[in-house]
């Protein structure tokens, strides 16, 4: 165990909003958060227009792979971020669990990603900052 809180950002596909926040958490946090991402239905691919618009903020999230949701996963993160799983994340007594109501960037334009895009950065900047004060 790093010492460091362990964020899992989940959504359903793991190719879009949980790829984003989880692009944002690494950058942002300079290391002192771990940061997993995981879908209960993985994509095959990560979304291109989020790849693009990650992009346009300097973050690369194009070697990012769709994962699996792990029960593990969620047993060793201090903060679980849901982003549209409904039932299909595992809950543990103890855990930080939030879910973010996030519209699906799946198949929609350019400009709605980014959108998506800038309120998943703002979420993140709120989520570090309550976990590393």
């Amino acid at each position: 165990m790093s010492g460091k809180p362990i964020v899992l950002f989940v959504c359903v596909h793991n190719a879009g909003r949980s790829q984003m926040a989880a692009g944002f958490a690494r950058e942002l946090s300079g290391g002192s958060v771990e940061v997993r991402s995981g879908g209960s239905e993985p994509g095959e691919q990560i979304n291109a227009a989020a790849v693009e618009v990650m992009r346009e903020k300097g973050i690369d999230i194009s070697e990012a792979v769709p994962q699996m949701l792990l029960t593990e996963d969620v047993r060793d993160a201090d903060a679980v971020i849901t982003m549209g799983c409904g039932d299909a994340c595992p809950i543990f007594p103890g855990k930080r669990y939030e879910d973010w109501e996030l519209s699906d960037p799946a198949g929609k334009d350019v400009a709605f990603v980014r959108s998506v895009r800038d309120d998943i950065e703002r979420r993140v900047r709120e989520l570090l900052r309550s976990l590393t004060e």
